[in-house]
């Protein structure tokens, strides 16, 4: 009897560390949303025009967090934002497309937000996504896109 617990407690033992080991690996993918800046999403402007960096292009599809200033929005039910390196106080979509800046960043939350204040700064954290894309509700190209993100006020 004494053969069978101490086995039991051995069989017992070795689940418990590979339970640990999958909570290990489970803790390691809710690592902190990686840091990423507007510097950061560009390398050289090549033949083609501006071409992602490497870091833009090793953090796609992982989560990120990012800085920047919330453009005013399309419509007041938009299903996304326009994230800008500087404060952008007129509507950019009420004038030509050349007014954009190149470095925008779209923003798909993962559920409504209040919007805020274009010269409010904020962090949004998201899965990033990078490559031409057109919204189909709104016909809206970009480049650089953030999905099921969320913000808040820094």
């Amino acid at each position: 009897m004494a053969h069978h617990s101490r086995m039991f407690t051995r069989r017992h033992s070795l689940k418990l560390a590979a339970l640990s080991g999958v909570t290990l690996c489970a803790g390691r993918a809710f690592a902190a949303p990686s840091p990423l800046t507007f510097d950061e999403m560009y390398g050289k402007i090549g033949v083609l025009g501006l071409e992602f960096s490497d870091k833009l292009k090793q953090l796609t599809g992982k989560e990120i967090r990012m800085k920047g200033f919330m453009a005013p929005p399309l419509k007041a039910e938009a299903a996304f934002f326009v994230l800008t390196e500087i404060p952008m106080a007129l509507c950019p979509f009420c004038s030509s497309d050349s007014d954009w800046p190149d470095n925008i960043v779209v923003v798909y939350l993962s559920e409504k937000q209040t919007f805020v204040q274009p010269s409010t700064t904020i962090e949004v954290t998201g899965t990033l996504e990078h490559g031409s894309w057109t919204d189909p509700e709104t016909g809206f190209v970009s480049l650089v896109r953030i999905r099921d993100a969320q913000y808040s006020v820094s």
